[in-house]
């Protein structure tokens, strides 16, 4: 009994870091109806940017994750601004080779400059540190990243329900002319979105450079598993990614000790196939 709690709260953790990952690609392709290549490669660049400061300056991700966050979101911006805003309104998929072309230029500027080895920080301040409930381990850095997410999806799903901001957001993804008409600036609510959702991977990099090696390849599986959390959940609904990310963490850890590793994904996907094919929408999609 204890084996299998700790395979749920294994698969709980990181099912709410998939989460934080999944609510930046999320809110752009639900309020923009654009897609981010290079949603997982912002995370490695992130990544990338909270090892180097820890390396160097001694910097811990604890605290580091908010230069990881301001600058992808500066970069999320910039990829708007000179990329994505002149796609806009030409062919569907225009923004999407624009921003896979990006994903590569990022990928192999690092591979370049960095190398293709794995780095990980040492002696951070989380490291080795853990929780003993009986026989259930909790590794503070896991836990520390998991609940941080949390909190900061429960901040962006305030901002976009209670605030003048997100009401302008939410009324440029339902109807960008009428939302023009209304006095909104939606080429200013793009651009901060995009800034959002490099922000929020931005930060789940960060963070995770407290326990995960970095290397230029590290966010090709986050941003595949991010694609499948938002089209799981339904595009742009913040709960939605939450569900879908815990369904995915879960269903990931269980099939991954009870089946085999090499299978875990297998039933993650089963799993997605499954409910795209009961609600092609997603299970919060409107």
């Amino acid at each position: 009994m204890s084996t299998f709690a700790q395979v749920l709260l294994d698969g709980l953790l990181a099912g709410m870091l998939y989460a934080l990952v999944a609510a930046g690609l999320s809110l752009i392709w639900g309020v923009m109806d654009v897609i981010n290549f290079a949603h997982g490669e912002f995370l490695m660049v992130a990544m990338y940017m909270s090892y180097w400061l820890g390396f160097l300056a001694h910097v811990d991700p604890i605290v580091s994750w908010i230069a990881s966050g301001a600058f992808v979101f500066i970069l999320g911006v910039l990829t708007y601004r000179f990329l994505v805003s002149r796609c806009i309104g030409k062919a569907a998929m225009a923004p999407l080779l624009a921003t896979f072309g990006l994903s590569m230029f990022l990928k192999n500027l690092c591979l370049n400059r960095f190398s293709p080895n794995f780095r990980i920080l040492q002696s951070t301040l989380l490291e080795g540190k853990k929780i003993l409930l009986g026989n259930i381990v909790i590794g503070m850095p896991q836990l520390v990243t998991g609940i941080f997410s949390l909190l900061l999806l429960f901040a962006l799903y305030f901002l976009m329900k209670k605030t003048r901001l997100g009401w302008a957001i939410q009324a440029t993804a339902m109807d960008r002319e009428a939302a023009e008409l209304m006095g909104i600036n939606t080429d200013r609510i793009y651009l901060l979105v995009f800034g959002l959702g490099g922000a929020c991977v931005g930060i789940a990099g960060g963070l995770l450079t407290s326990y995960l090696a970095v290397h230029p390849e590290v966010g090709s599986l986050f941003g595949l598993i991010a694609f499948l959390i938002v089209a799981l959940g339904g595009f742009g609904s913040i709960p939605g990614a939450l569900a879908a990310a815990v369904i995915i963490g879960l269903v990931e850890a269980l099939a991954g000790f009870y089946i085999a590793p090499v299978f875990k994904y297998v039933a993650v996907f089963a799993i997605y196939l499954a409910v795209i094919m009961v609600r092609p929408k997603g299970l919060f999609g409107w």
